[in-house]
């Protein structure tokens, strides 16, 4: 079993995204020396998965510092748990980033039961947004990157669930095991997330429209 990871301690979070990707044989190599406790093959999983890792993790923060809090604790556990990898199909790359994005997914659920939970069985409960009106096929053009971005300003509870059954696409019987709370409370704040995005991307919407016209 590894004890660690890339340097002393948790991953150097400054180490920049290795952007060229391995190749199949080179990830089975150094996911096999990972799990006899390489250093530098940590490094190299660590930097070349970093940004794909980043943006998972980046889904479910509030800020940058949780992300990477989030990634550092999802790293640690990868490489605890990288001896008992073992691809689920065929496409070696894709397999991995499976694995790995489960993980970090995983972990993202323990931060927020650590640090949010209580957003989900009590305040959010009792909250209700008033929708404006809003024209569906102008929603139809926004980017799929604004629609993302607009995700990141679901207040915690709502975007978490939001991320696991639409995005994770788990059901809400399973959110709710993840979470520690009733399906019904799933399924009422994914109404709610819905409904507040949707207020979100039309007030993005109603300001473009306001500076193009300008």
């Amino acid at each position: 079993m590894c004890e660690g990871n890339p340097g002393e301690g948790k991953p150097d979070i400054a180490m920049k995204h290795n952007t060229q990707l391995l190749s199949a044989d080179e990830l089975t190599y150094h996911v096999r020396a990972c799990a006899q406790n390489s250093r530098e093959s940590q490094k190299i999983i660590y930097s070349s998965f970093y940004g794909y890792a980043m943006a998972v993790c980046d889904r479910y923060a509030n800020k940058q510092e949780d992300a990477v809090e989030i990634l550092n604790d999802g790293f640690l556990k990868i490489f605890k748990e990288i001896h008992r990898y073992e691809p689920a199909y065929a496409d070696v790359a894709s397999s991995f980033k499976g694995w790995l994005r489960k993980i970090m997914v995983y972990t993202a659920i323990d931060h927020f039961r650590k640090n949010h939970k209580h957003h989900l069985v009590s305040s959010m409960e009792t909250v209700v947004y008033e929708v404006p009106g809003v024209n569906d096929t102008a929603l139809d053009k926004i980017s799929y990157d604004e629609i993302i971005r607009s995700v990141q300003e679901l207040s915690p509870g709502y975007r978490t669930v939001f991320n696991l059954f639409v995005v994770e696409g788990l059901s809400h019987e399973e959110i709710a095991n993840h979470l520690g709370i009733s399906t019904g409370t799933s399924k009422s704040n994914l109404s709610k997330a819905r409904r507040q995005l949707q207020k979100i991307l039309f007030k993005h919407h109603q300001i473009q429209v306001a500076r193009n016209a300008v």
